[in-house]
């Protein structure tokens, strides 16, 4: 009983920060996202009657039981319900790219780890149900399974919170940069972050707004105006988690740096918008034809950089871990 799966990691286009039930992670409002390709991550599970413990091994470290292990922990045990088993699992899980520099690694990770989980206990579960549990383990998750650009209903159950895609990764092209700066956040202190901060109530009504507009862009297959709103949304999202009692600001030098770049080459004539989410790394989002130009001009700055494509749902691979 070993199944793998590989899942992208995602860009928010309309963010959320923010959650209502942190148990169910509940969002207040809808979000939309795309999967970048080609960073991934790769996770192998196996149950079996003869493990005596749940062993879970993540880039290399075997995990103490922590926050990380209670949130792994939330996706296996819904998967056992669903199955009837009370098999321990040994799980190994990698990805491809750095973590907790705001390139969406939990969304990935978790993803990955609910289908890997749901195929090794031989459960038929489409994507709508798959995006319900990983939703457990990260609220990002829910659309990493679905893929491609992917709305998450916030809802207001288990039941009613879920993901669908919205477009695949052919039906509108994209070219993505990434901008890599390191700097050490966390999303759990961002969602409690936000709601002390007198604009929340505001935020919500303005993102469910732009979700929806979002999804009319995407269906239109409209790439510009679309990322002209992701980028708005990205100082929208900022503002809040900026005002917040704590004052979080996560943006570093060079992320003003990237910001400005972008704006220039603009100003120049290309294609270019700005996205950022929780952390100082910052998207690039273009036409596939500049991603060579776009990526050039990063790296003069000095910084690492990703490049990027619109990667498709997760899926069960045979690429085994162990």
């Amino acid at each position: 009983m070993k199944a793998s799966a590989v899942a992208h990691p995602i860009q928010g286009l309309v963010k959320y920060h923010g959650m209502r039930d942190r148990v169910l992670r509940l969002p207040y409002h809808d979000s939309i996202s795309v999967c970048t390709a080609p960073l991934h991550t790769l996770t192998t599970i196996e149950f079996n009657e003869a493990f005596p413990a749940d062993d879970f091994i993540v880039n290399d470290r075997r995990l103490p039981s922590s926050h990380e292990y209670q949130r792994i922990l939330s996706i296996i045990n819904r998967l056992r319900v669903l199955a009837g088993s009370s098999m321990h699992c040994h799980l190994v899980s990698k990805n491809s790219f750095p973590t907790n520099i705001g390139l969406g690694a939990s969304a990935s990770a978790f993803a990955s780890i609910a289908v890997a989980g749901a195929s090794a206990l031989g459960l038929q579960m489409d994507h709508q149900a798959l995006s319900r549990v990983a939703r457990l383990g990260a609220g990002s998750a829910s659309r990493a399974v679905a893929g491609g650009f992917a709305r998450w209903i916030a809802g207001n159950s288990d039941e009613t919170s879920y993901a669908y895609q919205i477009a695949s990764p052919s039906d509108l092209p994209l070219g993505i940069v990434i901008a890599v700066i390191e700097h050490f956040k966390s999303t759990e202190d961002a969602h409690a972050e936000v709601e002390t901060s007198p604009f929340f109530s505001a935020r919500v009504i303005q993102a469910q707004k732009q979700a929806e507009e979002a999804e009319k862009l995407l269906r239109g297959r409209n790439r510009d105006a679309l990322l002209q709103l992701v980028e708005y949304d990205t100082l929208c999202l900022h503002a809040v988690t900026m005002t917040g009692r704590g004052g979080l600001l996560l943006w570093r030098p060079d992320t003003i740096r990237v910001i400005d770049t972008v704006k220039q080459l603009r100003e120049e004539g290309f294609p270019a918008w700005f996205s950022i989410d929780t952390g100082a790394s910052v998207y690039i989002n273009t036409h596939p034809e500049h991603v060579e130009l776009v990526e050039t001009r990063i790296r003069a700055l000095g910084l690492r950089t990703y490049r990027g494509t619109v990667g498709d749902a997760a899926q069960p691979v045979e690429d085994h871990l162990f």
